[in-house]
């Protein structure tokens, strides 16, 4: 990412996936190239009895009409030497190499503005045969209600499908995947699948949700019973068959619509599974950063990546290193690799209807790839919108990723928006462990180094944290102080599956338990009113009324934060629009706290009556100035005359 001889200049190359042609010399129509001269792996002479084979391709199908540059890449067999022809009206092949000794074909497409719908057909040969495969070029879709993004308008709901409801017992397991479902290990499949999230729209519209993000839903290891969370993708264009089929997963994203919930993927370009086949046979010497023998180790230390007198050393291990030491490492350095996974997510999007992304791991990948990537997206669908996991609680750290700007180097990430990690360690800090609301003044008071801090991921928990009601300090009032502040933050706020119901739960894997009534044989089903234990039923009833007033006031959502007061256990802001003012006010003390306001030289300045909208108390106005009782771990909103 900085200007060094490690790194390559900032590429333009992925725009041309849709603006460009490839430089190649062209022929008219289908062209006819012998690609064996580009051998950048393994050079083994080709056994003259054995006929070429392609077992995959990457993408499996695309789209007329909206891309001109397309690169497929097929995995097979007996590839060495091979001659690539097509005959397909309006489509070109432009060129094409074979890698790793023949397991490997790239070929890339120039599809004409005007090509119509149909198989293009694709011939291979080789000094020891031939063979074909049709290519799907398909008409796209209506494209009305999909694509929409989201914004602080949205009440973000986070759901690990694995863990939510098993709505199809015949993939617990799927026949290929034996030994992998036991729902009395924290590390194993335990059923959760599309049906089950879909069978449960209902209940997510009645809380007052209106978009659901998914962790990663690709397929992964067959094998691996640890791979229920979906970071381990062996295969980057199918659907996990323990979730259902892709036909299951176009259902949820049409249910989800048709309910006025959007629909956010997980996006993980930044490594795939150990068991992945690009592990054991790489398409290019480059296809990674290192080797599964020899590679850097993952670091989280991202104050490196935002010093601009950082040499390459101190930042390399995080943009190249293998997480975990376990998962290998992209190289988006390599223009193939970029854009394959360019690719990737808008083959996805247009498979699905999804409405934006969630970008996992984003600091370890270049921004000059997420550059190329938003770039990209966005000339296909101009309202997508996208997250970036960025898990530091340094605003400073935090704000450089963002999109909107250009940094020291020249590059802008593209990124819509990032977590709010500063504001999440605040909240449990500041609330949860009793240490001071000032925490939580002194994050917002660096919302300047954002470029549109409204538009931050606001949350207490998800999962890769311990439970909110498994936080230290945490009780049932605290939990409803939490959920209260961070439904009339600024930005757009995010649920975890089962906070709502005050689920227990330590760290990882504990934090990831099943939500009751979402499984065969689940004794109680926490999905129905008569379910819910009273305190359940307490907590869910809190956080519905939030929402409930959140989507009844704009203020709320899209209003000016004002600070108004704080002190070590209190805390007042406003939210305010042209329209509306609000007063929301909090008391995260031990005992029952009279607050004395001054409205004086503040945007609540002039108000006449305070007119209670979540809390028992009324307040008392004088002038300027207003007195409030409230009890301990509470908080109030008003609204302002």
């Amino acid at each position: 990412m900085r200007n060094s001889t490690s790194r390559r200049s900032p590429r333009v190359s992925h725009v041309r996936l849709f603006t460009l042609v490839a430089a190649v010399t062209l022929i008219p129509q289908c062209s006819s190239l012998h690609a064996a001269s580009t051998h950048v792996a393994s050079h083994a002479e080709p056994q003259q009895s054995a006929t070429p084979k392609i077992t995959k391709m990457d993408p499996p199908n695309w789209w007329v009409g909206f891309t001109s540059d397309l690169m497929v890449l097929a995995s097979g067999e007996n590839l060495e030497g091979a001659t690539v022809t097509c005959a397909s009206e309006g489509v070109r092949l432009t060129r094409s190499k074979i890698t790793d000794g023949g397991k490997y074909l790239f070929f890339w497409l120039e599809i004409a503005p005007d090509a119509r719908p149909g198989d293009t057909a694709i011939e291979i040969v080789t000094p020891s045969g031939k063979t074909s495969l049709n290519f799907p070029l398909l008409a796209r879709k209506s494209s009305q209600g999909k694509f929409q993004g989201f914004s602080p308008d949205d009440t973000i709901y986070l759901i690990m499908p694995d863990r939510f409801a098993d709505g199809d017992p015949t993939n617990d397991p799927p026949p290929a995947s034996p030994g992998t479902y036991d729902r009395s290990k924290a590390r194993a499949y335990h059923g959760g699948d599309f049906r089950g999230i879909q069978n449960h729209l209902d209940y997510l519209h009645d809380l007052g949700v209106t978009a659901i993000w998914l962790t990663p839903i690709v397929d992964n290891d067959n094998s691996s019973p640890q791979d229920y969370h979906g970071y381990g993708a062996v295969d980057e264009y199918a659907v996990e068959e323990h979730f259902g089929t892709q036909k299951d997963l176009q259902n949820l994203v049409a249910a989800a619509h048709a309910k006025g919930i959007k629909i956010i993927f997980d996006f993980v370009p930044n490594h795939i599974g150990p068991k992945h086949p690009w592990v054991a046979a790489p398409p290019e010497p480059d296809w990674f950063h290192g080797t599964k023998e020899h590679h850097l180790v993952a670091s989280g230390d991202f104050q490196f990546l935002t010093d601009p007198h950082a040499p390459p050393k101190y930042w390399r291990n995080v943009e190249e290193g293998w997480f975990a030491n376990v998962l290998p490492d992209m190289n988006q350095e390599n223009p193939d690799v970029a854009e394959y996974f360019i690719e990737n997510a808008i083959w996805w999007a247009e498979e699905t209807g999804i409405d934006g992304y969630r970008l996992d791991t984003f600091p370890y990948v270049s921004r000059t790839f997420w550059s190329e990537w938003h770039q990209a997206l966005r000339q296909v669908y101009p309202r997508m919108t996208t997250v970036g996991e960025v898990m530091n609680g340094d605003p400073v750290i935090t704000s450089f990723f963002v999109g909107g700007r250009a940094q020291d180097d020249g590059i802008d990430s593209g990124v819509t928006t990032v977590f709010d990690y500063p504001f999440y360690y605040a909240l449990r800090q500041g609330l949860l462990e009793n240490d001071s609301p000032a925490r939580i003044v002194n994050i917002l008071s660096q919302d300047l180094l954002y470029p549109h801090p409204e538009l931050l991921w606001v949350f207490a928990g998800n999962h890769d944290v311990s439970r909110l009601a498994g936080a230290k300090g945490a009780s049932l009032e605290k939990i409803k102080l939490a959920f209260s502040l961070v439904l009339t933050m600024r930005g757009t706020p995010e649920l975890y599956y089962g906070d709502e119901i005050g689920m227990p739960g330590g760290d990882d894997p504990d934090n990831r338990r099943d939500f009751p009534g979402g499984f065969p044989d689940d004794k109680q089903n926490a999905f129905t009113q008569s379910g819910r234990t009273p305190e359940q039923q307490e907590i869910f009833s809190h956080v519905q009324k939030l929402l409930r007033l959140r989507n009844e006031h704009p203020a709320l959502r899209h209003g000016q934060l004002w600070h108004i007061s704080w002190d070590q256990s209190s805390y007042a802001f406003a939210r305010t629009t042209n329209e509306e003012r609000f007063l929301v006010v909090f008391n995260s003390g031990a005992t029952a706290k009279t607050l004395h306001l001054s409205f004086a030289g503040t945007p609540l300045k002039g108000a006449r009556r305070l007119t209670p909208l979540l809390g028992a108390h009324d307040g008392n106005i004088n002038g300027d100035d207003a007195d409030l009782t409230l009890a301990p771990d509470e908080l109030e909103i008003f609204s302002i005359e």
